[in-house]
């Protein structure tokens, strides 16, 4: 990411800054705005998704049920808001699924959007408190809700998962769940559980997925997963011993594949996707597929 495009992201302040809002206390700039889990945003010409303006939402008579500060992208203000579902939207505007929005979102607005669908997401959801069910309130200069009662702080939670490509020679381990599009094929991942490392985590679910035993785990990256609250964590990892043995229910196949037999595999939205790529231009080759 340039620098001309980096954003960021500032602490959650209270209405009123002058860094956040203009004099008259209504907030400026770009609202990531979502009824449900569909961002509300405006078709262009060119196919290009845009997201709209507060001036815009405005003019449209749109008011959100409640809306949270994200930072700024150079100088101008982001935002997240929360709108009803019932609510009445402009024909030239469309509530969409943060997924199809890939590939007509701009890469660093689609960024912030995941960002924006997590704090709208945990805001609605703790509206009160979880140890004693009365109403919380906004923490002054962090993200947090503060229950009125118990004292109890909340703060968004990430829920981690690890996902890993596995290498055998010149082939890798591809499988399918049940929930998957048909025919297409991804990698081993799943949650971590309490007390676990990350990478105990990824030796459990492969031995738990397709019972082998794995060497030499590495880190590669990680991806912010917004649906709803995910991170996934990146690894590749060696085959040790062992042959692929389904768990029952886990999976619907697996098995390894090279650069000449590859099925269908993820888009390019997904880490699992820049793994495979990340194999595949290391045995010099690019993958033909979207």
């Amino acid at each position: 990411m340039t620098d001309s495009t980096r954003i960021a992201f500032l602490p959650a302040v209270e209405p009123g800054d002058e860094a956040r809002e203009p004099s008259n206390g209504e907030p400026r700039g770009r609202c990531f705005a979502f009824a449900g889990s569909e961002m509300l945003v405006t078709a262009r010409l060119d196919g290009i998704s845009a997201v709209p303006t507060w001036e815009e939402l405005r003019g449209w008579n749109i008011a959100p049920i409640r809306y949270q500060y994200l930072g700024t992208l150079g100088c101008e203000p982001c935002w997240s808001a929360e709108l009803s579902p019932d609510g009445d939207f402009p024909e030239r505007t469309a509530l969409t699924n943060l997924r199809s929005l890939y590939d007509s979102l701009p890469e660093v607005d689609y960024a912030i959007a995941g960002r924006a669908i997590q704090v709208v997401v945990w805001e609605r959801d703790h509206q009160f408190c979880g140890r004693c069910g009365a109403p919380t309130e906004r923490v002054a200069g962090e993200r947090g809700r503060r229950c009125l009662e118990c004292d109890l702080t909340a703060y968004p939670r990430l829920t981690p998962a690890i996902i890993v490509l596995i290498e055998r020679g010149s082939r890798i381990l591809l499988a399918r769940s049940h929930a998957f599009v048909p025919r297409r094929f991804g990698i081993v991942a799943g949650f971590v559980e309490p007390g676990e490392s990350l990478e105990d985590a990824v030796r459990r679910e492969v031995r738990e997925e397709v019972a082998i035993e794995i060497a030499d785990i590495a880190y590669f990256g990680s991806q912010p997963w917004p649906f709803p609250h995910g991170i996934m964590i990146g690894f590749r990892a060696q085959h040790l011993r062992g042959e692929i043995v389904l768990a029952d229910g886990e999976l619907a196949e697996a098995g390894w594949y090279g650069l000449n037999d590859l099925p269908v595999i993820p888009t390019k939205l997904s880490i699992a996707r820049r793994l495979i790529d990340d194999w595949a231009g290391r045995c010099g080759a690019v993958i033909d597929q979207p």
